[in-house]
């Protein structure tokens, strides 16, 4: 009898922490399948459909045959060129679209293979924490050692770069920034994205902004793009997405702007490793980015009234927390008495609430907990109410 194969993964593989999200998707599942109701704000999948217009755009897209073969590497020069646009007009920043824009499987893919076009095994790699899971996990599989920037409240959840040793920065290849910011929800000033440029001018870092959220603004406080400082093309790109703004997170679609050097390292990788996004997406993609401000104020008023909700209910009860200015997250402290996790599993076994225990983006996330805004102002309502009578 041929003996069986001894399947073992590799390190990198092995190496790798539990995915914050698909542990929080098992505690969901167990809860409901005990009759639980849950109410999910842990993760970031907006609840509200994608516009109608985009839908429609989508189903004649769909049956035109040429979009029923190979798509183009690098993603339509039309939808590229839609993405340069868009960026003339909502940030006022030239971009060649030949050169400075790549189409994307979503931006966790981009953020993902980007490491491994310029990280050698042994350099060094900037990333917030708290944060997206996806930065270390994409330095890891690069063989680049990450070094965790702490997001504090008394810093106003941006890095001190002042503590950072001189010798890790002659070291770093690669800096990861995110603001509007997940988990925190904080925006950046113009100031901080100064100081990130001189910072990889005079270190030769690759700066990689993540702005998936920058559209989900409140209160009329438009968040900056890091396209729109002087100086970022020269060193770095930005990440963003369509799943946030226009409620396409199923679409998977995405791009990455900016410095072309670094556009066309991430190109490489992408052209041996997929196939480009399905064209009939680009095409209603570049609907998506043509869309009516008033359509997405009115996505953008939904969010704000549930967080409103939610900052009230929740300050009501005693949890200290900031009102977000983007994003739609909320990060709030844990009462005393618990750590992040415990606070999670009791909110859920008691409640029914479920939200993302806030060390699952990093340590420096111990002690808080993340809420998302992704269910309606009614369900909203009901959470509050059940955490107050749990606390």
């Amino acid at each position: 009898m041929k003996p069986k194969v001894f399947v073992e993964m590799a390190s990198r593989v092995k190496n790798l922490p539990p995915y914050l999200f698909a542990s929080i998707d098992k505690m969901k599942q167990e809860a409901r399948a005990r009759g639980v109701d849950v109410i999910d704000m842990s993760i970031g999948d907006p609840d509200l459909p994608t516009p109608s217009h985009i839908v429609e755009a989508m189903k004649r897209a769909v049956e035109k045959p040429e979009h029923h073969r190979y798509p183009s590497y690098e993603g339509m020069l039309s939808f590229r060129q839609a993405v340069a646009d868009w960026y003339r007009r909502r940030f006022g920043a030239s971009l060649d679209p030949k050169t400075e824009v790549l189409s994307l499987i979503g931006s966790k893919e981009g953020i993902g293979h980007l490491p491994l076009a310029f990280v050698e095994p042994g350099d060094t790699v900037l990333v917030p924490s708290p944060g997206y899971p996806v930065y270390p996990v994409s330095v890891l599989f690069a063989g680049g050692e990450s070094y965790l920037m702490p997001l504090r409240q008394e810093n106003d959840f941006l890095p001190d770069f002042s503590s950072i040793p001189q010798s890790t920065l002659l070291n770093t290849r690669m800096m990861f920034i995110n603001y509007p910011n997940n988990p925190t929800s904080v925006t950046a000033p113009r100031k901080f994205y100064e100081d990130v440029i001189n910072i990889a001018d005079k270190y030769n870092i690759i700066v990689c902004h993540d702005a998936a959220y920058s559209e989900i603004y409140f209160d009329d406080e438009k968040p900056l793009s890091f396209m729109e400082i002087d100086g970022a093309k020269d060193v770095g790109i930005e990440f963003h997405s369509l799943s946030k703004t226009y409620n396409m997170t199923g679409w998977r679609i995405g791009f990455a702007v900016g410095n072309a050097g670094v556009v066309a390292g991430l190109g490489k990788i992408k052209t041996n490793l997929d196939s480009g996004v399905f064209q009939a997406i680009q095409e209603a993609s570049i609907v998506a980015l043509n869309t009516d401000e008033r359509v997405l104020s009115g996505i953008r008023n939904t969010y704000q009234e549930r967080r409103d909700i939610l900052y009230r209910g929740l300050r009501d009860i005693g949890i200290e927390l900031e009102k977000p200015k983007a994003s739609f997250y909320l990060w709030a402290k844990v009462p005393k008495g618990f750590d992040s996790s415990r606070f999670v599993i009791h909110l859920l076994e008691k409640s029914g609430v479920l939200a993302t225990p806030g060390n699952g983006f990093g340590a420096p996330g111990e002690g808080y907990v993340r809420f998302a805004l992704t269910v309606t102002s009614e369900r909203t309502r009901e959470a509050v109410g059940r955490i107050k009578k749990v606390l």
